[in-house]
């Protein structure tokens, strides 16, 4: 378990850093490097997530660096996203939900590969509308595939937003709290399966521990460098899942056979 330690130390330490990417990780983290099976590492994964940003939002928020207005226009139809996006969920796959989870995280390497725009000082307008939408588009993948959202949430703020990214960090930390626990209590309503809340709490403990270091490590690495990095990692743990999973799916078995999961391939 020493490697499933240090994922969610990475996982907090992601959050801390960027104020997006604990989701990214904590999935693959429960799956690959715990054994959970995929729709109850998807739940869990909303509970840690959401702890964690949680705590890593405080200190933005203590600073006035969280932009509480951006925060209800985008939060809040984000809650009607991802309760549509857990309901749907109950008529996926496993497989079928990694393998968009890998395909969001190929797409977020692309975003973050690219050069942003130069950054203002102060937040500059941006449609309440517009931010509406965006707000229910990353609810509807938070309550699909079980993440926060963070690496959509950050691109969206600072490209479309005109958010700077001291303020897009705080603000997405909120967002991605209110995100991954109203996820969470929708998929709990749904689970068949009892949770492993110990497991739960050691990974949301050593994530906070980890997004404490991050917040300070932010202050002295550049944000380019950080982005750019991440988002090659995302492009290996994204061609993973993706190769694991997208075989499953182009080779389903009839409706009548249960498909195979991820725990059942493991343990061959």
């Amino acid at each position: 378990m020493i490697l499933a330690w240090m994922g969610a130390a990475l996982i907090g330490l992601s959050l801390g850093l960027l104020g997006s990417g604990g989701s990214i990780l904590t999935v693959p983290v429960l799956v690959y490097l715990v054994g959970e099976e995929t729709k109850l590492a998807i739940t869990e994964s909303l509970a840690i997530v959401g702890s964690i940003s949680l705590f890593g939002m405080l200190p933005y928020a203590r600073k006035g660096l969280v932009n509480w207005p951006r925060f209800a226009w985008f939060g809040v139809p984000g809650l009607l996203g991802t309760t549509l996006g857990a309901s749907l969920s109950q008529h996926m796959t496993g497989s079928l939900q990694l393998t968009i989870f890998a395909v969001v995280m190929l797409l977020a390497a692309f975003m973050m590969f690219r050069p942003g725009a130069k950054e203002q000082p102060e937040p500059g307008h941006c449609s309440p509308g517009f931010t509406a939408l965006q707000g229910l588009g990353v609810g509807l993948l938070t309550g699909v595939v079980g993440v926060g959202g963070g690496f959509l949430i950050i691109p969206a703020l600072v490209l479309l937003g005109k958010l700077p990214m001291k303020y897009a960090v705080g603000t997405s930390l909120a967002i991605i709290t209110l995100n991954s626990y109203s996820g969470f209590a929708k998929h709990v309503a749904q689970a068949q399966e009892p949770l492993h809340w110990p497991l739960i709490l050691i990974f949301a403990a050593i994530g906070i521990a980890g997004s404490w270091l991050g917040s300070r490590l932010g202050q002295k690495v550049s944000n380019t460098a950080l982005r750019k990095g991440f988002a090659a990692f995302l492009v290996v743990m994204g061609a993973y899942v993706l190769g694991m999973n997208a075989p499953k799916i182009l080779h389903a078995s009839p409706v009548h056979q249960p498909a195979p999961t991820i725990s059942s391939t493991m343990n061959r």
